[in-house]
């Protein structure tokens, strides 16, 4: 595990290395924003429900490469895991 962090209910929310290499891969520009995609989790500006079941997006602004931060956490009852994490420059 790289990082772990709770949200603002509670819940643990881990990044592994496959994952922040997925990331990183996808995304270059967040090579140096681990610590921003750990804060998006503790304290979000926003939370919206995902796509998928048990899936939720975490936003914060003005962290990261672009003016959004939006995470992709999937959640396993008390216990999330990061799938990804991105600039945005606008919220959805």
């Amino acid at each position: 595990m790289l990082a772990a962090t709770l949200d603002p209910s509670g819940r643990r929310v881990e990044l592994d290395e496959e994952r922040w290499q997925h990331i990183v891969q996808q995304h270059p520009r967040m090579a140096r924003y681990v610590r921003s995609v750990m804060a998006a989790i503790r304290d979000p500006d926003r939370i919206l429900p995902g796509d998928e079941p048990g899936e939720e997006f975490f936003y914060l602004e003005g962290e990261g490469p672009s003016r959004w931060l939006k995470v992709v956490v999937h959640f396993d009852g008390e216990e999330g895991r990061i799938i990804t994490a991105f600039p945005r420059s606008s919220m959805p």
